[in-house]
């Protein structure tokens, strides 16, 4: 293995790096980092203020660099970690904190859940580390209920529908036997001894802990904000335009964002409606009712969906070194969201792999409802969350030997537009590629598109021009959803203000700079190069790829 130079960003994305696992074990648990595997971090006052002296050094140290000794990618590092503290101290200025509490995609009462997808458990040492994180989780959930009232005291509080399907999940899951519980399931090699002893920690301090977390979530229900969007809290359009900058990296305003969402909506109906008339239909909704009603467009069972999607990565992985120069080391795993979770979460979603091989990449595809989950809209999805889209990026990315350790595993603390931009334009990459089956199969990749452009229309129109929730999950519909993703995607949109934003931001900038690089080359453009050059470098913000994306793009000979 090769180790890089070490420059003076190098060192301070190091220290800076090395802080973050210590106050988040559970992310360092993620990238396959076990030295904190028996802790939790701390969501109260203490941790915050450890967040923030952070921050601080970070920006005092950047200051102290000569920017002009550095080569690229000590330019780029430093880009990052300042985008990374100048965001999170605004974040902290503005009490944003108080609304992580209660999330029914990645709140507190998830993490049981998710130990069980990413903790090893194979050797006694292992097992005793998690058996100590769990006897600290009813301290850390009393942490967490801390940061729920003060968001409840100070008018920064969820959604009702946020705060409803939370409550809803968190019911769900003390309805559950310990037997039951995925961390119990997920690890059938357990011993007598060691299922009993995680049982019982399960049912003592975790089912405890969750009870005091779902009374002062029903506590907090009154005390709802009284609009879906942020700008009903104290300072709303201020925190609104922190979101936007902190998940796309660009500072733009959301009426322009608003309206550029619309634009892409009207182009895409346009390629829709080709395919319509092509297929031998009057019009997107006569083929859109066909396929509802096609017996063959929808799975009996969920296992059905994993078993397409696994094809489907399979496919793209074939037509893969035609395309890119440089491919992924690890696999990539295709498995169901789990029951626990499968009501609240998106249609699909991306683990990347362990660093230390231990764990491949891991693509889950929600099978909730099979009856609600066209067939011909899975395959874009696969394209995006796998193969050429996540799998490819995060990967090829945590795998870089060449970059520092925050570059490395921690580059979506700058962001996601770049790595969720990269995702989209892989979804339009598969047609070129030619993994599409059928014309039905564009209409999904299209469907998607449009979604994602309707996703800046329903962020925005929520967070910033007062919409409801209704509104938003109507023109979800209208773009091809099912009523029950517009909802929870709608509701999605309500707890992440601005993570919606990012995919389409990121989707402009790639596809900008490749028409731009193109025709500066002619019919010397490598695309294979341009490929292995924008994921080549880690996740990025969007003005540095900008900046520093056409000069390492080089013409064939």
């Amino acid at each position: 293995m090769t180790t890089p130079t070490m420059n003076a960003a190098d060192a301070l994305a190091d220290a800076f790096w090395q802080g973050f696992l210590r106050r988040d074990p559970t992310y360092a648990t993620l990238i396959g980092d076990e030295r904190y595997d028996d802790l939790l971090g701390d969501p109260g006052p203490d941790g915050r203020a450890a967040e923030r002296a952070a921050y601080e050094d970070v920006l005092s140290g950047a200051a102290a660099i000569d920017r002009d000794g550095l080569d690229v990618e000590g330019r780029i590092t430093l880009d990052m970690l300042e985008t990374v503290a100048r965001m999170g101290i605004a974040q902290l200025d503005q009490h944003l904190y108080e609304l992580t509490a209660v999330d029914q995609m990645a709140g507190p009462q998830q993490l049981p859940g998710d130990l069980s997808s990413i903790q090893r458990v194979d050797t006694p040492e292992r097992f005793d580390r998690l058996i100590a994180r769990l006897r600290a989780y009813p301290d850390w959930i009393d942490a967490w209920i801390g940061v729920l009232r003060e968001g409840v005291d100070s008018g920064r509080t969820a959604a009702p529908s946020v705060l409803a399907r939370t409550i809803d999940q968190v019911e769900r899951m003390l309805g559950t036997s310990a037997d039951q519980a995925p961390l119990l399931a997920r690890n059938p090699g357990l011993d007598d001894d060691q299922r009993a002893r995680l049982r019982d920690v399960l049912e003592r301090d975790v089912c405890e802990a969750q009870e005091r977390f779902l009374r002062a979530l029903r506590d907090a229900a009154p005390r709802a904000r009284a609009g879906d969007g942020i700008w009903a809290i104290p300072g709303g359009d201020e925190a609104y335009r922190t979101h936007i900058l902190a998940h796309t990296t660009l500072d733009a305003t959301p009426a322009e964002l608003h309206e550029y969402g619309l634009a892409q909506i009207e182009s895409i109906d346009r390629e829709r409606a080709a395919i319509a008339r092509d297929l031998g239909f009057a019009d997107v909704a006569a083929l859109r009712a066909s396929l509802d009603a096609d017996p063959a467009n929808l799975a009996r069972e969920g296992r059905e969906i994993v078993e397409l999607a696994r094809s489907q990565v399979a496919r793209a992985n074939d037509a893969a070194p035609r395309w890119f120069g440089r491919l992924p080391r690890a696999e990539c795993r295709v498995e169901a969201v789990e029951a626990y979770r499968d009501r609240e979460s998106p249609p699909a979603f991306y683990y990347p792999p362990a660093a230390d091989g231990s764990r491949p990449g891991i693509y889950y595809i929600n099978t909730f409802g099979p009856e609600h989950r066209p067939l011909h809209r899975l395959a874009t999805t696969t394209f995006h969350e796998a193969v050429p889209g996540h799998h490819f990026q995060l990967t090829i990315e945590s795998e870089h030997e060449g970059l520092n350790a925050f570059r490395r595993f921690g580059s979506r603390l700058a962001g996601i537009a770049f790595t969720e931009g990269w995702g989209l334009y892989s979804e339009r990459l598969a047609d070129e590629m030619g993994l599409f089956a059928t014309p039905q199969e564009r209409l999904g990749m299209l469907d998607a598109q449009a979604w994602r452009g309707a996703r800046l229309v329903v962020d925005t129109g929520i967070h910033a021009f007062h919409w409801d929730r209704q509104r938003g999950v109507d023109l979800l519909v209208s773009i091809g959803l099912t009523r029950l993703e517009a909802e929870t995607e709608t509701d999605r949109y309500i707890a992440w203000p601005g993570q919606a934003l990012s995919y389409m931001c990121g989707l402009r900038a790639i596809a900008a700079l490749r028409a731009e690089i193109a025709a500066r080359d002619g019919d010397r453009f490598d695309l294979r190069g341009f490929h292995d050059q924008v994921i080549g470098h880690g996740s990025l913000p969007l003005a540095t790829l900008r900046r520093e994306l056409p000069g390492w793009v080089t013409p064939l000979p």
